[in-house]
């Protein structure tokens, strides 16, 4: 699909500038535009909005890191990424930039990164009439003889305009015209060929010169021109002009030929004889380009090569050698010349484009750089090869005539080659052809693709048992091939219980190093072994995990000394063995029983005899712990036997534990107990039993003077109580209990009366009794009443309540005795206990 717009535009006095837009559908090449400007314009001019001309925003050429890409070093034209324009970076010379050639114009190329984007971008170069016509020489001299005939001609040299098109030469006047008419002819190059044409003849005798004014006009606005003065002198007769021998030559030669190389010879005849007839050559309205290259023997006529000839620059040149006899006539052939290319040139190779370092995960087909390969030459010798190295997954495609693409072929891994070398090779069909390369070395950027991995699935590590809390069991290592912070591996624990106890509580791993730590002090007869899992987990975005199994055994330490289950060592009770003194030899008279609750090596028990009243008699077998007689028991053998066995385990160091053995040698059981008795007299016994005696007596010494105190302190208090209640002048409130009653009511008491208070530490069990007296004012107890406070207790008495000496007193002022009366009167008072 094409899409051009044309834009008429104005720009100053320039009333023709045109904005080509032409955008193509081309693989990466998204587009091409076009501008046009006119030469020599100011720094910073607009040149176009190319944002809008190719269908990009602003944000986009800013994100893409837009730029642009020129073949040579110069570049004439910035780009505005702000704005998304292009303006004018440097001065513009078009006769500089393409001397003769039109249309003149320059190309480049803007490249977009993320993703790549490659647009080319043509601007052509309007000449402005800058540059006035001149002529090589600005005089010119001739010598015609007299006897020249009318209608003969005479090769002028051409002025020189860089400029083109109507800015170019576009007339020629020869002013004075009496003698002479100007005559110009176009040639296939598009010079002019200038000649004077006589037309009245000449006379030596009346004007010996002619001066000539030869004008060259362009047609550019404003208007320039050159002049040149022709200054003509009369010669006396000569009357033949020099022919040259053909009038057009064609010749070949090789560029990059040496100085002096000779291209070709011309030659021309002068019937004359003498001196009109020598004829001598020169080149005639040519360009000075063409004048710098090529020179001609005066006299021979021989063309050679007088500078650097290059294909690329210029590929024929048409040469005018005039013919030339001393007698002022002349003759004029054409010489072209046909400059044959050279494989002279190596390709070049320019990355347009370039990313240094491509993501792992990129789908085949991703591009990561762009390139433009040229040559110079033409023909076979500019037909060039591009191909990159084999053994990488990429690949090279063409997008454009001279554009290539280097995109992913195959998926990418980083882990397995993390960058790549690439060599890219360009080469001509020349002979012999020639080769460049490039090399650019692309990094695999790292993706989070590949997890942690431990070393192995399972660990299993074994740990003594009553290590320290804190102690380094083994460190765990997982590897990841990422790259960077995905290759960043933390180690975590698994939550998990272990007999009902978080796998937190047992052990911790450092979650940087991998290094487990044992939390707490293990016991083997608690807990043997145990099993929990550690994630291994990297940093990247998602992270990625691994788990694996650890396993830790703990390993039995010989720390449990053995415990002996039979005989059973009682403090209180003895148990003894009886052997018949009739027991023959071997006779098993008991087996120790022991266990050790360690395990394996450190569980295995011996048995060795430490003590015994007669070591002759018995014997314990080493492994099994049996007690024999090893001989005959006789009458004359101690009734009372006392063994000491020692029980031993295998750990290093072995630990043991002893067992006392009582063995009485009797025939029947009371022959045992009249023996019996004696075996309670052993100094441990009775060591432990001095022991509880004192601590006894201690006791009971501290509780005798502990009551004691107690018991004096309470007699004071009562005892100061009772002062208190007697000096005290508060009313008594009169209280009768039920079953009681003053007979007289007269509230005073005549006699003697002796109160009995009997108290015991259960105050609900204490009696009062009181004593009659011989006046009829008595205190009268319900006859009902007899038995103790505990039966009156029954009934619902006063004396349900403790009766203490200020109640009593309290109750006798109730019945109106006063304090005198009282001390009159014998109160006796006994306290039990």
């Amino acid at each position: 699909m094409m899409a051009c717009l044309w834009i008429p535009a104005r720009r100053g006095r320039w009333q023709a500038l045109f904005v080509t837009l032409c955008l193509f559908e081309l693989s990466s090449v998204a587009g091409q535009a076009r501008y046009s400007v006119p030469e020599e314009q100011a720094e910073g001019s607009f040149v176009g909005n190319i944002a809008r001309d190719l269908g990009l925003d602003v944000a986009r050429l800013i994100s893409g890191k837009a730029r642009i890409i020129t073949k040579g070093s110069r570049q004439h034209v910035d780009l505005n990424r702000d704005k998304g324009t292009l303006v004018i970076k440097e001065r513009i010379d078009r006769e500089e930039l393409c001397g003769k050639t039109t249309p003149c114009s320059f190309s480049f190329e803007l490249i977009l990164e993320n993703p790549i984007q490659l647009y080319r971008v043509t601007v052509e170069v309007i000449d402005i009439n800058d540059n006035s016509p001149s002529f090589p020489k600005g005089e010119i001299h001739l010598k015609i003889v007299e006897s020249a005939a009318s209608g003969s001609r005479f090769s002028l040299e051409s002025a020189d305009d860089p400029d083109v098109g109507n800015n170019d030469i576009q007339k020629y006047m020869l002013k004075p015209s009496d003698h002479f008419k100007l005559e110009v002819q176009i040639q296939p190059d598009g010079g002019n060929f200038i000649e004077i044409v006589l037309q009245t003849p000449l006379d030596r005798e009346k004007e010996e010169t002619h001066d000539l004014v030869l004008i060259a006009s362009d047609g550019g606005e404003p208007h320039r021109s050159g002049t040149v003065r022709i200054h003509i002198t009369v010669l006396d007769a000569n009357d033949n002009a020099p022919v040259c021998s053909q009038p057009v030559y064609k010749a070949e030669v090789k560029e990059n030929s040496p100085t002096g190389t000779v291209v070709t010879s011309v030659s021309a005849t002068d019937a004359d004889k003498g001196v009109n007839g020598e004829v001598s050559y020169s080149i005639a309205n040519v360009a000075r380009e063409a004048k710098n290259i090529f020179e001609v023997n005066v006299k021979t006529g021989e063309i050679k090569v007088a500078g650097n000839l290059d294909f690329e620059k210029s590929k024929t040149f048409q040469l005018n050698v005039k013919a030339s006899d001393h007698g002022g006539y002349s003759d004029t052939c054409k010489v072209v010349i046909q400059i044959i290319d050279e494989n002279d040139n190596i390709p070049t190779i320019q990355l347009m484009s370039f990313s240094n370092s491509i993501s792992e995960d990129s789908p085949p087909g991703t591009t990561i750089a762009v390139m433009n390969v040229d040559d110079e030459d033409s023909d076979g010798n500019g037909v060039v090869k591009c191909s990159i190295n084999s053994d990488i997954p990429f690949k090279m495609e063409s997008s454009l005539t001279g554009y290539y693409t280097i995109v992913t072929e195959d998926y990418l891994d980083r882990e397995s080659i993390p960058e790549y070398n690439i060599t890219i090779t360009v080469s001509d069909q020349g002979s012999p052809p020639l080769t460049s390369s490039k090399n650019i070395n692309v990094k695999i950027s790292d993706v989070n693709d590949s997890p942690p991995r431990f070393d192995q699935s399972e660990y299993s590590k074994t740990l003594p048992e009553n290590n320290s809390p804190g102690f380094s069991v083994f460190t765990l290592s997982a590897s990841d091939s990422d790259w960077g912070q995905n290759a960043r591996v933390s180690y975590f624990l698994e939550e998990k219980e272990i007999n009902g106890a978080a796998v937190t509580s047992l052990v911790s791993v450092n979650s940087e190093n991998g290094v487990i730590h044992a939390v707490r002090s293990f016991d083997y007869e608690q807990i043997k072994w145990f099993e929990f899992n550690v994630t291994a987990r990297d940093a990247g975005s998602p992270p990625l995990s691994s788990v694996a199994t650890v396993k830790i055994l703990i390993q039995d330490q010989n720390d449990n000394p053995p415990q002996v289950l039979y005989p059973v060592q009682t403090g209180g009770s003895l148990v003894a063995e009886m052997v018949p003194r009739s027991a023959d030899v071997g006779y098993l008279v008991t087996k120790v029983v022991a266990v050790d609750v360690d395990s394996g090596q450190n569980a295995w028990l011996s048995y060795k005899l430490q003590k015994a009243t007669d070591r002759a008699l018995f014997e314990v077998g080493l492994q099994n712990g049996e007690i024999r007689t090893i001989r005959q028991v006789t009458d004359k053998d101690a009734v009372k036997q006392r063994l000491s066995v020692i029980v031993e385990d295998n750990g290093q160091p072995s630990r043991s534990a002893t067992v006392i053995v009582n063995v009485v040698v009797a025939d029947s059981f009371p022959e045992v107990l009249s023996e019996f008795t004696d075996f309670t007299q052993d100094k441990e016994y009775n060591d432990n039993l001095t022991f509880y005696l004192v601590l006894a007596l201690a006791v009971v010494s501290f509780l005798f003077i502990t009551c004691l105190v107690v018991i004096i302190s309470v007699k004071i208090y009562r005892w100061r109580q009772s002062r208190i209640m007697c000096h005290s002048n508060l009313p008594v409130i009169p209280y009768y209990p039920p079953r009681y009653s003053d007979t007289l009511g007269t509230g005073t008491l005549q006699h003697v009366y002796n109160y009995e208070v009997c108290r015991t530490t259960d105050s609900r069990k204490s009696d009062c009794k009181f004593g009659g007296a011989g006046s009829q004012n008595v205190l009268i107890m319900d006859p009902s009443s007899t038995g103790t406070m505990q039966r009156m207790q029954s009934e619902k008495s006063i004396l349900d309540e403790p009766d203490s000496p200020l109640e009593c007193v309290a109750a006798l002022r109730e019945d109106g005795v006063s304090c005198e009366d009282l001390k009159s009167s014998i109160v006796v008072v006994d306290f039990f206990c």
